[in-house]
């Protein structure tokens, strides 16, 4: 009897993340794994207790895919840089992006925990958003993530044609929109407080 064939838990997950990439988190399946991997379905069970923990090392990659893309941006403008990396995330794997954000599931539960206070430090930073209390940038974060992930729909299905490349520009626009709106409902405010 041949040796059985040994596979660490990165090779099974980039094996699991490729079905993910172009069939859907859905199709993820422990005896699909072992096929594509050219073994029975006992290394896998070596690594991971079930299916449900080997989807959960997906989804932790797909993150860590999406920040390593967040983190090229370098604008200097932190909505552009969270836009621009969505989009290029929804162009380079449509498939993932559509199961992540248009399926209901429960595999974003904490993305918010997780990527929500990186998102809003990066924003402090932005010159653009000085002045801005936590709250405040909580609420243009939402705004504009409204609008980048309706965007980013589009580009992961191919909606936008031609226009896709002004998808970046539409994305600076609406940033520049959020902000200047948020400012001059800020400034109303504080002139309101002022006055009374």
């Amino acid at each position: 009897m041949p040796p059985k064939k040994k596979f660490s838990r990165e090779q099974i997950i980039a094996v699991s993340f490729e079905i993910a990439r172009t069939e859907g988190i859905g199709s993820i399946t422990i005896r699909k794994v072992a096929e594509k991997l050219k073994s029975s379905i006992a290394p896998i069970y070596v690594n991971f207790k079930n299916v449900d923990e080997l989807i959960q090392a997906v989804i932790k990659k797909t993150f860590a895919i999406s920040q390593q893309i967040l983190d090229q941006q370098c604008s200097g403008n932190a909505f552009e840089d969270i836009g621009l990396a969505s989009l290029q995330f929804a162009r380079e794997y449509p498939v993932l992006f559509r199961d992540l954000v248009i399926n209901q599931n429960d595999y974003l539960e904490n993305y918010d925990q997780d990527m929500g206070p990186v998102l809003i430090e990066q924003m402090k930073d932005d010159p653009d958003l000085e002045g801005f209390t936590e709250e405040e940038l909580l609420t243009i974060l939402l705004k504009m993530r409204i609008f980048q992930t309706g965007l980013s729909v589009m580009v992961s299905n191919g909606l936008l044609g031609e226009k896709e490349e002004n998808a970046a520009e539409l994305l600076r626009e609406a940033a520049q929109d959020v902000i200047c709106a948020a400012r001059m409902r800020k400034n109303s405010t504080m002139k309101g407080e002022q006055t009374s």
